[in-house]
């Protein structure tokens, strides 16, 4: 199957949340006319996994992220982006994006799989108007009770521990939710939520944590990386039950850092 017709699944089935410009979903290098029947699914186009492609004869990968380490259209040649794109070119590999298309696909894109991955409700009670916002109504808990639970489901993907703002103590049930740095804790109080879980890119600045604090809202963080990674299981799933001719295997990535201590 030739890799540009992959990409038009894709776009064909979307709708007004896919990137059609090439900067959030497109084949960032490589041949688009390329025959593949197998890909590999995973989160960042770091060197490890471009390094695993050759290893295990792959020639596609779908990933999430940038190849250079930003959005941004121009890039600054330097040795290590030379290093990355020598490798690519060198090994004949193939990488397309997969961002916007996967982050807005509905019940089973990375914000909907984050949610089914935390256990909770299949869908949401709310969404924001940009829709990269949920909130999930559940039963009655605790916001120790609720973080504690998050950790152990996070726990397998290699963050045992969870990051909390506020208070331990109230009990809460309307639960706001993203993933990525689109998160904005004014809109998660606008939907009626009492208490948010994000991600480490929206929490990155004191100033985010510190408001958060001083309003009494709860705020549950964990690592990007761990909240990306059930959306990566989701897309390798539905590619294997989905796209004829292609076979996904999904490469983990996980949490970003280790805890030592």
């Amino acid at each position: 199957m030739k890799t540009n017709k992959i990409l038009e699944h894709f776009f064909e089935r979307g709708g007004d949340w896919m990137d059609r410009t090439g900067k959030w979903d497109g084949i960032l290098m490589g041949d688009p006319e390329k025959d593949v029947d197998r890909c590999l699914v995973t989160w960042i186009p770091s060197l490890k996994a471009l390094r695993y492609m050759v290893d295990n004869q792959i020639k596609l990968m779908i990933c999430h992220e940038p190849l250079f380490w930003t959005n941004a259209t121009t890039i600054e040649v330097t040795p290590e982006t030379e290093l990355k794109s020598d490798f690519i070119k060198d090994n004949d590999l193939t990488v397309m994006r997969l961002h916007n298309a996967w982050d807005g696909w509905p019940e089973i894109g990375t914000l909907w799989a984050w949610a089914k991955f935390l256990g909770l409700p299949s869908t949401p009670t709310a969404v924001s108007a940009d829709g990269k916002q949920h909130r999930y109504d559940i039963d009655p808990v605790t916001v120790e009770e609720l973080a504690k639970s998050i950790a152990k489901r996070c726990a397998p993907i290699g963050e045992p521990m969870v990051q909390l703002t506020g208070e331990a103590s109230p009990v809460v049930s309307k639960i706001g939710l993203s993933t990525g740095i689109v998160q904005d804790l004014d809109e998660f109080l606008r939907m009626g939520c009492d208490c948010s879980v994000v991600c480490s890119d929206s929490m990155g600045t004191w100033n985010h944590t510190q408001k958060a604090e001083d309003r009494n809202q709860p705020v549950i963080c964990v690592n990007l990386g761990t909240t990306q990674e059930p959306g990566m299981v989701s897309l390798s799933k539905y590619i294997n039950d989905n796209i004829a001719g292609l076979a996904a295997e999904h490469l983990p990535h996980g949490n970003m850092f280790e805890l030592i201590g």
